[in-house]
C-alpha cells in the first residue's frame, strides 16, 4: 500500500504528490493490461460502450441521409432524443479530454462531469425530437419512388419498429435482412441487442456509484472516528445488510410502475454495505499513520483528511469490489425482466431472454441465445477485470511477479 507522508507545514493543504500517486496509478494499469484475462474483458466492455453511445446510427430505421424532391435530408438526426445526444457529448469530451496534455486527472474528471452535468440540464430543453413516428413511411416512399436516394445504417431496423408494413415477419430465425432473428413483437433481434447495452451499462454503473458514494461516506466516518459512531454504523450497516435486494426490487416493480432510475436507487441504497466495511477496515488501520496524525495537527478540515488524504489508500480493495458489484447490479435487472416485471417500454437483454419460450411451449433458440450470450459475457468481463484488480493491487503478488 502506498503510503503520503506529508510534513507538518502549510504546503498540506495541497495536494498529494502526483508523482507517486501517479506512479502507482500507471504501475497498477501496467500490471492489468499484462494480463490476457483483463485484455479480453476490457475489449468487451469497449465494445458495449460503443453499442451504446453509437446505437442510433448502428440500428435505426430512420435513413442517416435521403435526398427527397432534390434535397438531402437526415431523418436520424431530427429524430435523436435527448439521451442520445447525452451520450454523444459525454463520449467525445472523454475521448478530447484523454488526449489533452499537461492536465491532471483529477481536473479532467472535474471538466468532463461539468460538461456533463451542463449537457444533462439543457438537452432535454433544446431537443424536441417528433413525438409520433411511423417507420413504415420510409419503406413505403421509397418503393413509391419519392424518395430517389438514401443511406442506411448497418442495421436498418430501430427496436421499435415492429414491421407493420411486412408479412410473416414475427419470430424468423436469423436470416440474411435480420442477422439475429426476430422477436415476438416482430421487432429486430440485433437492434433490441444492441440498444439493450445502454441499460445494462447505465444499470451497472450508476447503482454502483450510488453504492460506492454511500459506502464511502459512512465507513469511512466509521473508520475514522471509531467509538459510538463506529458502533451505530455498524449496526446501520446490518441492517441494510439484512435486506434482499432483489425481494425488494420486486415489491417495488409490482406496486409502482417499473421505472429504470428506481431500480437503479432501490439496487445502490441496498448494496453500499460491503464498500462501507471496506473502508472501515482500511481507515481503522489508517488513521494512526503518521501522516494523518500531520494532517490532524496542521489543523485540516475532517472532510479533507478523509477523502483527500486517507482515501487514496484505502480505496484499492473498494475498487475490486466494485467491478463485481456492477455484474451483479446487470444480473439484478435481467432477472427482474425476464420475470416480466422489469422495465417494459425498453430494450433490454433480460425482457429479450422472456421471449424465447413463446406459446404452447415452443422454444426459439435464437432469442435465448444472443440475449443470454450477452448477459454471460457482459458478467464474465466484469468479473476477469476485478480478478485483474485484484492481483494487481495485491502487494504479494506484485513481489512475485
Amino acid at each position: 500500500m502506498t503510503e503520503f507522508n506529508l510534513p507538518i507545514t502549510s504546503s498540506l493543504a495541497n495536494d498529494l504528490p502526483t508523482s507517486e500517486s501517479e506512479s502507482f496509478t500507471r504501475s497498477v494499469t501496467r500490471n492489468v493490461f499484462r494480463r490476457a484475462t483483463a485484455r479480453i474483458g476490457l475489449a468487451w466492455i469497449g465494445i458495449l460502450v460503443i453499442c451504446a453511445v453509437f446505437a442510433p446510427f448502428l440500428c435505426t430505421s430512420h435513413p442517416l441521409l435521403m435526398e427527397m424532391g432534390g434535397h438531402w435530408s437526415s431523418p436520424l438526426l431530427r429524430h435523436l432524443a435527448p439521451a442520445d445526444v447525452i451520450l454523444q457529448i459525454a463520449f467525445w469530451a472523454a475521448a478530447v479530454l484523454y488526449i489533452l496534455p499537461r492536465m491532471s486527472v483529477q481536473r479532467r474528471c472535474l471538466v468532463w462531469f461539468a460538461i456533463l452535468f451542463v449537457s444533462i440540464v439543457l438537452c432535454p430543453l433544446t431537443i424536441h425530437p417528433p413525438q409520433i413516428v411511423v417507420y413504415e413511411s420510409y419503406r413505403v416512399d421509397q418503393q413509391a419512388g419519392k424518395i430517389e436516394r438514401t443511406i442506411y445504417a448497418p442495421i436498418p431496423f430501430s427496436p421499435d419498429d415492429h414491421l407493420r408494413d411486412q408479412e410473416d415477419v414475427r419470430l424468423i430465425a436469423p436470416n440474411r435482412d435480420h442477422w439475429a432473428g426476430t422477436t415476438s413483437d416482430s421487432a429486430d433481434l440485433l437492434s433490441n441487442l444492441i440498444h439493450a447495452s445502454r441499460i445494462a451499462l447505465s444499470i451497472g454503473f450508476i447503482s454502483t456509484g450510488i453504492a460506492v458514494v454511500i459506502g464511502i461516506v459512512i465507513g469511512g466516518l466509521m473508520g475514522y472516528y471509531g467509538g459510538l459512531i463506529d458502533l451505530i454504523g455498524m449496526r446501520i450497516a446490518e441492517i441494510f445488510d439484512a435486506i434482499p435486494t432483489l425481494l425488494l426490487l420486486l415489491i417495488f416493480v409490482a406496486v409502482f410502475t417499473p421505472n429504470i432510475y428506481i431500480m437503479m436507487a432501490i439496487i445502490g441504497f441496498t448494496s453500499w454495505v460491503s464498500y462501507a466495511y471496506f473502508i472501515r477496515a482500511e481507515f481503522l488501520s489508517l488513521r494512526d499513520r503518521d501522516f494523518v496524525q500531520a494532517a490532524r495537527a496542521a489543523g485540516l478540515p475532517v472532510h479533507r483528511i478523509l477523502f483527500r488524504h486517507m482515501l487514496p489508500n484505502g480505496i484499492t480493495p473498494l475498487i475490486v469490489s466494485a467491478s463485481f458489484g456492477v455484474a451483479s447490479a446487470i444480473l439484478a435487472e435481467s432477472t427482474l425482466s425476464f420475470l416480466g416485471i422489469g422495465l417494459t417500454n425498453e430494450a433490454s437483454w433480460g425482457n429479450l431472454l422472456e421471449q424465447a419460450l413463446g406459446e404452447g411451449g415452443t422454444f426459439y433458440w435464437w432469442i435465448a441465445l444472443y440475449p443470454g450470450l450477452a448477459i454471460f459475457l457482459t458478467v464474465f468481463a466484469y468479473n476477469l477485470i476485478g480478478e485483474a484488480l485484484r492481483d494487481a493491487l495485491d502487494p504479494k503478488i506484485r513481489k512475485q511477479e
